[in-house]
């Protein structure tokens, strides 16, 4: 093998592949490899961890083909050194790389890549959905930090991809708050439902190019093509709980505020917030405020009120503040509204005119 890539656009895909490569090796060494492939498709760098996959193509000029397998951590080592224009030579001599930048000359052993496995694609193609890749990135990157970090319940730990009616949701819950962004389709494609493990749908997203991707997918693999190469994950097997079953039909009070005085007010306040992180809401209707009180016995407790307009009957819950300062990025409305259906009962809150966002947020004991 003999190729040469432009240094910055080697460096960005050794990071981006590198993530998909295993961490330990376990009993599979060659899993913590980045494949370097030259071959009639062209030059590819290929990792996977058995739980989700990268094939990425990459444009540069191949005087020779062949394969070999490196280790991911010292290619990104290698990779992160590179600086300023130029070109990256790579060079396969036996069972050595020759990395060659400018004066900077590595010789690196490589590894057996005949273990290496193959990345598994869908084995039904049929179910399809054409969506822009930045759109996609945004949706799981902003809701997939609201599964559940546990993997006692797989479904909770996971992210839901649900296409009907040319509408795309993603949802996902730890079943403290609940997170739902929509986005329409330009082609309506497949209709179909499928559950991504959380962390890695965090991985898919940072990986995703900004172009339009295929989404393509069966029963076990989910897999996002573009022309810069394909991403796959495996699926959870477990069926995603009726989630719309606890959302509140009814409310008692609805406050509508500027969503920087609200995520000002909620900053100051979790200075005061005690060891459970608790922040107690307060709207009242007749005052057309909306408050939010902390108190720790070792610091102090602090009040901010804010103006709201409100209708409905007084209420007042205490929620654990991450949850709610969660919710505040996910919408690019300048105000968010909170509805509250009842002591106990969890509030929704969206932005306002923003009919993509959907959060639910129960409250802590009182």
């Amino acid at each position: 093998m003999i190729i040469s890539i432009e240094k910055k656009k080697f460096s960005e895909a050794v990071h981006t592949v590198a993530r998909f490569a295993e961490r330990k090796s376990g009993t599979l060494p060659i899993l913590s490899s980045i494949l370097i492939i030259a071959g009639d498709d062209g030059i590819k760098l290929r990792a996977t961890n058995l739980e989700t996959g990268i094939d990425l193509k990459l444009t540069g000029d191949k005087k020779q083909d062949g394969v070999i397998a490196i280790p991911a951590t010292i290619l990104q080592q290698i990779a992160s050194s590179l600086s300023g224009e130029g070109m990256v030579t790579i060079e396969q001599s036996g069972e050595v790389a020759r990395i060659t930048s400018g004066t900077s000359k590595s010789t690196i052993k490589t590894a057996p890549y005949d273990d290496f496995p193959s990345i598994p694609f869908p084995e039904n193609p049929t179910n399809r959905v054409i969506v822009s890749g930045v759109i996609l990135k945004n949706l799981l990157l902003s809701i997939a930090s609201c599964a559940s970090p546990s993997t006692i319940r797989p479904e909770l730990a996971s992210v839901l991809l649900s296409v009907e009616g040319g509408v795309l949701t993603t949802v996902a819950t730890d079943s403290f708050r609940l997170a739902e962004k929509k986005t329409s389709l330009t082609s309506k494609g497949s209709q179909g439902k499928v559950l991504i493990p959380a962390k890695n749908a965090l991985d898919v997203a940072q990986a995703l190019p900004d172009e339009e991707i295929i989404i393509s997918f069966d029963e076990h693999q989910c897999a996002f093509v573009s022309e810069e190469g394909m991403l796959v994950t495996r699926l959870t097997n477990a069926a995603y709980p009726d989630y719309r079953q606890i959302i509140p039909k009814e409310s008692v009070v609805e406050a509508v505020v500027l969503k920087k005085d609200f995520e000002s007010a909620l900053k100051r306040t979790t200075v005061f917030s005690d060891a459970f992180q608790k922040v107690r809401l307060s709207i009242d209707p007749k005052t057309k405020t909306l408050s939010l009180f902390a108190r720790n016995a070792d610091i102090g407790e602090s009040v901010e009120t804010i103006n709201a307009q409100i209708n409905g009957t007084p209420i007042e819950l205490s929620f654990n503040h991450r949850y709610l300062s969660a919710a505040l990025p996910l919408t690019q409305a300048e105000s968010i509204s909170i509805t509250a259906s009842g002591i106990g009962r969890p509030i929704l809150i969206k932005g306002v005119g923003d009919a993509t966002l959907l959060y639910l947020v129960s409250p802590m004991n009182q």
